[in-house]
Formats: C-alpha cells, structure tokens, sequence
C-alpha cells in the first residue's frame, strides 16, 4: 500500500456554535480518485474548502505530503497549494475574460509573465478537454458544459499533483456529464493525477469512483469502493445507492 498524499485527521469544523464535520479522519492515495458523497447539508462543501486551505478547522489537522496545512502561514500554504488544482462548481469564470486568457490566470498568479508562452500553455490545455481552438471566445458564449471544461483547464494549468472538482456534472444533461466523467479519467491517466471529486450523480460515481466516501450527520460513515457501497449494511449507504426516498417522504407520495 502506498503513503497517503493525504491525511486527515480529527477533522472539527463548523460555523459560529454549529459544528457541520466532527472529528473525521481519512486518508486520500496517489493516482486515486476518491468521490465524497451524501445529502443536502452533509458537510461535502465544507470539507472541500478545508481540503484546498480556503477554511481554517475548529481542531484537527490536514496534512499534504506530510505537512499540515492548518499550521501553515499563507505564504507557505500558497506554495505548496501550487501543487493543487479545483474546479468550482459552477465554473467560476471570469467573463471578462477569454477563455484563454482563464486558463492561463493561474500561471500568471504563479509568476509567468511571458504572454506567448501562457497562450501556448492554455492552448495546451484547453487542448486536453477538446477546447483548444476555442481560447479567443468568451464564456457567456459558451454552453454549460463547456464551460465545465474549462473549469477543469483552468484547475490542470499550473501542472498540480492533486486535483479538486466541485459537482463537476450538476445541472447538466446525462451525456454531457458523460463526456465529463471520461475527461476525469483521462486527465487523471495522461497526468498521474490524485482526485477528489464532490459529488451526487450516481452514474459519476460508478463510472470514475475507485474509493467512495459518505458522510452523514457530520460523521464518516462508509469508506470503500462502490461493490462495497452497493452492499452495505448501513442504511444511509442503502438508500443512497438504491435511490430510496426518506420514510416521511415515500409515506406522503
């Protein structure tokens, strides 16, 4: 078994008096794609933003290659984030700009200034979510999914080790999210990438999962692959993956 790019460890957060995840441990292995599932107000968004440093925990640590990013100054933390991309959910573009000039935001923030080099690299990777004679145009010209895909341009520009992705298909139609779920894995293939992915599209999960993680009440409450998931005991794990409605909810249809 390889070390964990990742460690979690006692994992409390929250806002104000309300505590969302408490205590959770786990760890996330190189080249994995480990998907975080569960309901509406389950904690996923709020692990994600502790996982890329934009939270600070109420205790525990999160440690990458071995270095706890809740100790870290923002100096040090920013360094070592440049080996981190995310995909935000909803694109996150800026549509003053051209998609091009998007892509290549990240590398300018990272220092490179030479305009030439930073429209061949977008290219490049615009090139690997089939966009790469799209770079001149603007995101409010573009569909939902396309705009998804430069999200995950943007997320591989700087060359990152490990990548987030935030609903990477929500809102989109089964095809769409199709193509998006084969670009996952093969971002990860040509690139020997570690992901994470949020998410609660089934047809996502089976298809680019190797490890699965729910949560629940702001507690772990399974962590395995999906035949693990599809046969536990668990009865939050159950419903999910078969798709069963909450008691009350089945009672009144």
């Amino acid at each position: 078994m390889k070390s964990p790019i990742i460690e979690v460890r006692g994992l409390t957060a929250g806002y104000d008096s309300q505590v969302i995840l408490d205590g959770i441990s786990f760890d996330i292995f190189p080249g994995e794609i480990l998907v975080v599932v569960g309901g509406s107000g389950c904690g996923k968004s709020t692990l994600l933003r502790h996982l890329v440093g934009l939270q600070r925990p109420i205790a525990g640590s999160i440690s990458f290659w071995g270095k706890d990013i809740t100790e870290m100054e923002e100096d040090e933390l920013g360094r070592l984030l440049h080996r981190v991309g995310l995909s935000f959910q909803g694109g996150a573009l800026f549509n003053s700009m051209t998609v091009g000039e998007n892509v290549a935001l990240p590398l300018e923030e990272y220092g490179m200034k030479d305009w030439e080099q930073l429209r061949i690299l977008a290219r490049m990777k615009l090139s690997l979510v089939g966009l790469g004679d799209q770079g001149w145009r603007y995101p409010e010209e573009l569909s939902g999914g396309m705009k998804k895909r430069v999200g995950f341009a943007r997320a591989i520009a700087a060359e990152p080790e490990v990548v987030f992705f935030d609903e990477p298909s929500a809102g989109l139609d089964p095809i769409i999210g199709a193509g998006l779920d084969k670009i996952i894995l093969d971002l990860r293939r040509l690139m020997d990438l570690t992901m994470v992915v949020v998410t609660h599209e089934l047809e996502s999960i089976k298809t680019v999962a190797d490890r699965i993680l729910m949560l629940d009440g702001g507690k772990i409450v399974f962590v395995g692959t999906l035949e693990e998931a599809e046969t536990s005991a668990h009865p939050r794990v159950r419903q999910f993956f078969l798709r069963q409605p909450d008691r009350e909810i089945g009672n009144r249809g």
